[in-house]
């Protein structure tokens, strides 16, 4: 046993200090994350927990593979010695590069959450902000992923051509789809020109109402009005003809529209549906100067259509918005209904006549 320490003593000795060295970097790294996490804490509240709890685990990882690596080459030939070596500069180089692509990534992430901050509390628009977060951290994380290609000599003429930028645009369309590509063109599209940005309402069809809650690289996302996230890929939004309520001037007018029968009275259902557009709260009186003067009414109605078994009346009502203009119409088509009853307006609903033939009849 004697023999045995005195001829592997300086091995035993250098592994004893490795076991330390990797032991002390281990405990020094949980130091480090609780005080980071600590501050994190009291200066970002709100930022994310998990890229810290990333870097931990690769640091963790990286100081046992080194450790074991370390620990082989004491009791290895020098013909596998120069192995060793190349693997312990390679784990050394892939951990580093996958540290800093995520310090970067995610200081990126929460520089561009505090503009977009900023931006909501002084009530500015920050679709470009939310937009260029994406493109931002999609471009750290792409390129450390090129750096850690060069570790590997099969790869690394094309991590070299793409960092060089020759190669960028054909990597990217030789990895993605057709579809990605537009869904990111269009993505740029929408941030560039802006038909519509985070916050307002838009409308695509009758089932795709909703308002703008994030855009993306790929795709936009509308809560509608029962709360659910609609999610729609740029390409689509670029194709569809949108209806944005919130660009440009914001009040609407709602035309709202009744079928009353052919014996009803058509001057007292346009007064009735006039009388109770304008005694809404919501009602915004649109009248220009002049047609104030000449007296004319604040919601307008008109015979608009002669049906099979009904007309048409509708009231065009004006509100200061969208929400509005959708609250105003039911309350009022719910009053105006109450008062028809009363007033003997009549609302058609189909008659089917049935005629019955006696048995001589059938003879005949």
């Amino acid at each position: 046993m004697t023999e045995f320490f005195e001829l592997h003593k300086s091995q035993l000795i250098n592994s004893a200090i490795i076991i330390v060295v990797v032991a002390t970097l281990y405990f020094t790294t949980t130091i480090f994350y609780n005080w980071l996490l600590k501050k994190e804490k009291r200066i970002f509240p709100d930022a994310p927990l998990r890229p810290v709890n990333i870097i931990k685990r690769i640091l963790n990882i990286l100081w046992l593979v080194l450790g074991v690596i370390a620990l082989s080459y004491n009791f290895v030939d020098n013909d596998k010695s120069e192995t060793l070596i190349h693997f312990f500069k390679l784990a050394s180089y892939l951990g580093i590069v996958a540290v800093v692509t995520i310090v970067l990534a995610t200081l990126c992430n929460m520089w561009f959450k505090h503009k977009i901050q900023e931006k909501i509390a002084l009530k500015y628009d920050s679709t470009s902000y939310k937009f260029l977060r994406y493109v931002a951290v999609f471009s750290i994380c792409f390129i450390g992923c090129l750096f850690a290609l060069l570790a590997f000599p099969s790869l690394k003429g094309v991590a070299q051509t793409a960092l060089g930028g020759a190669g960028v645009l054909a990597i990217i369309a030789g990895v993605s789809s057709q579809e990605a590509l537009s869904n990111l063109v269009g993505g740029v599209f929408i941030i560039s020109f802006k038909p519509f940005k985070i916050g307002d309402v838009v409308k695509l069809t009758d089932t795709m109402v909703g308002t703008v809650s994030d855009i993306t690289l790929r795709h936009t996302v509308l809560r509608n009005f029962e709360n659910k996230m609609i999610v729609i890929p740029n390409a689509i939004m670029n194709k569809e003809k949108i209806i944005n309520y919130d660009l440009g001037e914001l009040k609407c007018c709602e035309r709202i529209e009744i079928g009353i029968s052919y014996d009803s009275d058509i001057d007292l259902a346009k007064k009735i549906m006039q009388e109770e557009c304008e005694n809404h709260p919501l009602i915004l009186d649109n009248r220009t100067k002049l047609e104030e003067t000449n007296g004319l009414p604040i919601v307008k109605t008109a015979l608009t259509q002669l049906n099979d078994s009904s007309m048409t009346i509708r009231a065009w009502a004006w509100s200061k918005d969208f929400s509005d203009s959708f609250t105003l119409k039911c309350d009022v088509l719910e009053s105006i209904k109450k008062r028809f009853d009363k007033e003997g307006i009549e609302i058609p609903f189909p008659y089917r006549t049935i005629v019955m033939k006696s048995e001589k009849t059938l003879e005949k």
